[in-house]
């Protein structure tokens, strides 16, 4: 029965994006849109943000909650690094405990980050922060691969009509390809 608990919740984010991304005007408020879900869809979720891969960088596109210092992310730095580099979720149940997190609120506890892949290539991220200890777990790692998913193909879709993401896409790594 968890099985299906943890199917149906990947499935009811994943069709809520699909509807917020399908009427999107442009690839910004697809962003917007797709991040105000995210975060929506649980109450644990208190930052929620897409970075998008530019070069050996992660970019933010759009976030949800107290404003974060950490607009541009090297590969070589901190979780969400970390996540894009080895093309795995990682979840973190106390930020403090590890080395690699950078700090953005005080009031951050732990911390999930999933690689959106298309094609096995990574084009970005999702970062989501709670302000409790141990926040996340498998089903949330579930609901997130499943709605990265919808987010990677609505990048690949709208990326020949943003200039300089086409590129952007063209160029971006393989998961587990060191920066």
């Amino acid at each position: 029965m968890e099985d299906e608990g943890l199917a149906t919740r990947g499935g009811l984010l994943a069709s809520k994006l699909k509807e917020v991304l399908l009427t999107a005007s442009s690839r910004e408020e697809g962003m917007r849109r797709a991040v105000e879900a995210i975060r929506d869809s649980n109450p644990l979720y208190h930052w929620a943000g897409i970075y998008l891969l530019e070069g050996d960088e992660l970019v933010l596109a759009h976030e949800v909650g107290k404003p974060t210092p950490h607009r541009r992310i090297s590969l070589d730095k901190g979780i969400c690094g970390a996540a894009a580099r080895e093309g795995r979720t990682i979840i973190v149940d106390d930020v403090n405990a590890d080395p690699r997190y950078l700090a953005c609120s005080l009031e951050t506890r732990s911390e999930i980050v999933v690689p959106m892949v298309s094609h096995g290539r990574t084009l970005g991220e999702i970062d989501i922060d709670s302000d409790r200890p141990a926040a996340f777990d498998s089903s949330d790692g579930a609901a997130l691969e499943e709605a990265s998913l919808v987010i990677s193909e609505f990048i690949e879709q709208s990326a020949w009509s943003v200039p300089g993401l086409g590129a952007a896409v063209a160029r971006r790594r393989s998961p587990g390809r060191e920066a």
